[in-house]
Order: structure tokens, then C-alpha cells, then sequence
């Protein structure tokens, strides 16, 4: 029977993995990539469920990782800023705000159930102390609380630290080297020996944990490790796919040996599109959909997803289902035994039932950037209400989130509101959203009936977070993180000097 079954999976599963990276939704073999080079996650995607309508709920890492962790919008969790309007903000190092304490995060939540957490790689919800991932639910970090950005000077920027745990073990580009020249790092080694370690010792007393697994050697300054360099054909992006390709299968692995994989529920995704700006030497692909990171457009949303858990999951299925990483946060509550938050809006679902079942539930996906909501889809039909790539300013600089992609009237290049016609897409015909509907069709009266109805219901309970991603300071950059002293790498911290962050997409 459905019903002691589930109880029983509930109660022995001892791990939910996710695996967060800037990839694109055609860099996977499973998804047409034609060189073929990620076997193990296209062996994934054969022994579990793919998903092909995936998205992330931002088209930027910090928002989208801060609604995985929440189940919530940024919207809702104040991962957005109000500085301009439908800017994309994230959590550079002078970001004074973080992810905020009335928010709780998934590893809280599954601490009731007596899981260990443990994230690995990059955090991005806020670097100062109060953000601290430990300080959210987390009992272990290995991982940086912002990305590989580097090398500063330690003078006008700090270089980037290393956490293991709650004090810093050293910083990018001088304890954990990058070679910007030929793209060389171990990085992904580590993290892949921590994740095998964690995985282990947890195994070893029967307990059961979640393991975040957030590495970013896909983001440029995308790097490899050295016995992967030159061994793809997609150059040194390539590169770093076919080592994560080969750490996904070594943890995978890893969970069959340790005779726990069908105790082990295992997702992969990404937190945004391929960001096309740094194609195609350290960008990826994002298939047949229009732009990239940064945008709403398919390929700055639409991810590749795949759900794991043998034995439990029938081998080599698709699914159609809408599905969104915040939908990890109810499905993992639901897998672990417990219940969403009853006090707030929780905007993921929980997909056990697309999942174990085949079944599809209908629900919308919203798109935002930033503090406005730019497009809905429903079923088969995606509706743009604000249309914008970047600034004419920006895009003559050079920064092109859609290279050779410019749709007249689509990939604007100022702000363009469509609220009382929106242009309409039927994703199945078109995927590359290059021919809107006519507006006098009956078909998109129909569709912009129904999503109209949509938009109305998810406004009405739409109550806007307060922003975190508004004002910078400098004095509170990574000076001098905990731990600092005992490596003696602390720096002289500046006056502190507050100001509006600057957010030109």
C-alpha cells in the first residue's frame, strides 16, 4: 500500500542532495548537447526522472538560491532590491544585507527530523555574521560565502575567503589557487572529498542528513582541475562540465556502495541559465531557448533538472510537470515527514507525486527580476508583461545576454510594458518565444483569459519582503572574517561609508 510505504520511505531516508552550478539546459547529452561529454548525469537522468520545464525562480545565483532554500519568491524573502526598477541584485561583498532571520530555511526545518546539514561550496545568502550558513540551519560549511571572483589587492577589495565551518581556512587565489591563464584549480576535487567524507561519516552512525552541494566551477572564471584540462571539445567550460559530469557519478557511486541509495533522494539543477555573456570559452548552452542569465527569457530561467532515488523512482522516466527549485523545499519537508510553514505563502509544491506517481499538477510559473514580475506561464503558454534584456548603454559596452538572438520587439533594450497586451508565446510551437501571437486570435484571447486570472490570485497575496539587496558599504567587505587571526591574514577594515547599491541589469 501508497500510504505505509510512504511513512516507511519518510522515516529511513537519510539524504537529500542538491546540486546547484551555473549550467545551461543544453549542456547536458540528455538534452541534445552533441558532444555527449556528461555520461554520468545522462545516466542519471536514465535510471531516474528528467524534467524538461524546470526553472529557477530568478534569473541570478543569490535570489535563486535564497527561494531553494525558502520555498518563497525573492520577492517575498527580500532578495530583490528596490534601487531601480526589474534590476537583478545578488550578494556581492559589500552587500550589507543577507538572508533574514524571520526566514526558514529548509536545514532549520529538517533539524526537527534529525537531520545533520551540511553545505558545500557557495552560500551567497550574505556574508557578514548573522547571515553565517550556521547560523541558518547549516551544522557544517566547507565553501566560500561568495563566488571565485578574484584576484584583489587587499586593499581596495579583500580577496575572497574560505570558510570550514565557522572560521575562515584562507582565501581564493592565495591559500586555494586559480590559475586565470590556463583556467587550473582543484577546487571541485575538494569540495567532491568533502561531499564523499560527509556522506560517509553520516552513513557510518546511521543518521540521516541533507547535503547541499553548491559548487560554481561553471562560473567564469570557470576553472578545472588539471586532469581534465584540454579533454573536452567545448573548450575549458567543457572542461569544467566533464569534472562535475565525473563528481556527480563518483557520489552517486558512492551512495550505491555504502548500500544507501534507495534510502537517498538525489536532485540536480541549476540556479540559473547559462550566462551567454561569457560564451563560449567559459559560457554554456541553453539550448533552443532565447538569452541567458540575467534575462527572463527561457534560457536565463529554464534549467536542466533530473530526480533520483532508485528504487523508488521507475527508471528512464520525463516528465512535462512545471516545476520550480523552490518545489525542492516542500518536497524535501514532505520526504523528511514534516510540514510547510503554516504562517507564511510558501510558493513551491511538493513534486512526490509527479515524482512517484507520473502525475501532473497544474500551477503557473511567475517570472521575476528584481521587484517586478516580467512574465507568467501556464501549461503551454508563456505571457510577457515587461520585456527587457539590458541597457542600450550596457549592450554597446559589449555585455549581450542574447548574442545572436535579437527577436525585433522581444529583446528590448529598454524597459517595455505589455500589462494591457502582453506578448504571448505557446512554448510547445515555439520555444525560442521569436513569434508572438496575434493579439486579435481567438486562441490568445483565451490563453490571456486564463493567465490574467493567475496573475490576479498570486498579486492578492503578494506581500513584499523588506529588500536586502539595497545599500553597499565598503567597511563591511571581507576584511576580516573569523578565523582571520589565527592565519594572520586579517585586513584593515575602512571607514564605513553606506550607499545605494548600483544595479545596471
Amino acid at each position: 500500500p501508497v500510504g505505509p510505504k510512504m511513512w516507511l520511505w519518510k522515516r529511513t531516508l537519510t539524504f537529500s542532495g542538491v546540486f546547484l552550478l551555473q549550467m545551461g539546459w543544453g549542456d547536458l547529452g540528455v538534452f541534445g548537447e552533441p558532444s555527449k561529454e556528461t555520461p554520468n548525469l545522462d545516466q542519471m537522468a536514465a535510471e531516474g526522472m528528467l524534467f524538461l520545464d524546470f526553472y529557477t525562480a530568478n534569473p541570478l545565483c543569490s535570489p535563486s538560491r535564497a527561494a531553494l532554500l525558502t520555498g518563497r519568491l525573492p520577492v517575498r524573502n527580500g532578495f530583490y532590491t528596490t534601487n531601480g526598477h526589474a534590476r537583478n541584485a545578488y550578494t556581492p561583498q559589500d552587500i550589507v544585507g543577507g538572508i533574514p532571520d524571520s526566514e526558514l530555511l529548509l536545514p532549520e526545518l529538517l533539524k526537527k527530523a534529525g537531520y545533520v546539514n551540511k553545505i558545500i561550496g557557495k552560500w551567497h545568502l550574505g556574508h557578514r555574521p548573522q547571515f553565517h550558513p550556521l547560523k541558518h540551519g547549516f551544522d557544517e560549511w566547507f565553501g566560500s560565502p561568495n563566488c571565485h571572483f578574484g584576484p584583489y589587492d587587499n586593499r581596495e577589495r579583500p580577496n575572497i575567503p574560505v570558510y570550514r565551518d565557522w572560521e575562515m581556512i584562507g582565501r581564493y587565489y592565495e591559500d586555494f589557487k586559480i590559475d586565470l591563464k590556463t583556467g587550473e584549480a582543484n577546487l571541485t576535487q575538494l569540495y567532491l572529498q568533502e561531499a564523499l567524507d560527509f556522506i560517509s561519516k553520516q552513513q557510518a552512525s546511521q543518521q540521516p542528513f541533507f547535503l547541499y552541494w553548491a559548487i560554481d566551477a561553471t562560473h567564469a572564471p570557470v576553472y578545472a582541475s588539471k586532469q581534465f584540462l584540454g579533454t573536452s571539445q567545448r573548450g575549458l567550460y567543457g572542461d569544467a562540465v566533464r569534472e562535475i559530469d565525473d563528481s556527480v557519478g563518483k557520489i552517486l557511486k558512492h551512495l550505491q556502495q555504502l548500500g544507501i541509495s534507495e534510502n537517498t533522494f538525489v536532485f540536480f539543477t541549476s540556479d540559473n541559465g547559462a550566462a551567454l555573456i561569457s560564451a563560449p570559452r567559459q559560457g554554456g548552452s541553453n539550448g533552443p531557448f532565447l538569452c541567458g542569465k540575467q534575462t527572463t527569457f527561457e534560457g536565463g530561467m529554464r534549467e536542466p533538472a533530473i530526480a533520483w532515488w532508485p528504487g523508488h523512482i521507475p527508471a528512464g522516466r520525463v516528465s512535462r510537470q512545471l516545476g520550480s527549485v523552490m518545489d525542492l523545499f516542500s518536497t524535501s519537508l514532505s520526504l523528511a515527514g514534516l510540514q510547510p510553514p503554516a504562517d507564511r505563502q510558501i510558493d513551491g509544491i511538493d513534486l512526490l507525486p509527479v515524482i512517484l506517481q507520473g502525475q501532473l499538477i497544474d500551477r503557473p510559473i511567475f517570472y521575476y527580476r528584481g521587484n517586478e514580475l516580467m512574465a507568467v506561464r501556464a501549461g503551454l503558454y508563456k505571457a510577457h508583461y515587461w520585456t527587457w534584456s539590458n541597457s542600450w548603454e550596457e549592450h554597446g559596452k559589449g555585455i549581450d545576454f542574447c548574442p545572436g538572438q535579437s527577436v525585433s520587439g522581444v529583446t528590448t533594450h529598454t524597459q517595455e510594458e505589455h500589462t494591457y497586451l502582453p506578448l504571448l508565446f505557446h512554448l510547445g510551437r515555439d520555444p525560442g518565444e521569436k513569434f508572438p501571437l496575434s493579439f486579435a486570435s481567438e486562441e490568445y484571447q483565451r490563453a490571456v483569459e486564463r493567465i490574467s486570472g493567475l496573475l490576479q490570485q498570486h498579486k492578492a497575496t503578494l506581500v513584499p519582503g523588506q529588500p536586502q539587496l539595497n545599500v553597499c558599504d565598503q567597511a563591511v567587505m571581507n576584511w576580516a572574517p573569523p578565523g582571520c587571526e589565527k592565519l594572520g591574514k586579517c585586513l584593515k577594515v575602512p571607514e564605513s561609508d553606506p550607499k545605494k547599491c548600483s544595479w545596471p541589469h
